[in-house]
């Protein structure tokens, strides 16, 4: 599914941790592909309310659990830098959306990094 919200489409995830040689780009590839499969779910589910939103979050949010795996296993992690952009990248798809609302915490609230 193409995402059609202009402004996702014009965004580029992660865009600072790329810059940095600490966070090996195959794994910030990944981390991008899973908020692009969020914002093709939302478009896709169209979520009502902040709990519909909240629940597409967090599945994402799993997935960037996953990656820590390979984070590590590239001798890189989630840290802090990595932590508050991950989350200023879930917040923007959300206010994208129209969730200007949304916690950035409630976001991503099952994250474990």
């Amino acid at each position: 599914m193409a995402i059609t919200n202009q402004q996702v489409v014009e965004r580029t995830f992660l865009q600072p941790l790329y810059a940095d040689p600490y966070f090996p780009d195959h794994v910030l590839d990944k981390g991008t592909a899973i908020l692009l499969r969020l914002c093709e779910r939302i478009e896709a589910e169209q979520p009502a309310d902040l709990t519909a939103l909240y629940a597409l979050t967090w599945s994402a949010t799993e997935e960037f659990n996953l990656l820590e795996e390979e984070f590590e296993a590239a001798g890189s992690e989630i840290e802090t830098v990595a932590r508050e952009e991950i989350a200023e990248d879930f917040s923007f798809v959300a206010s994208a959306y129209g969730f200007a609302d949304a916690d950035a915490e409630q976001l991503i609230a099952t994250r474990d990094w």
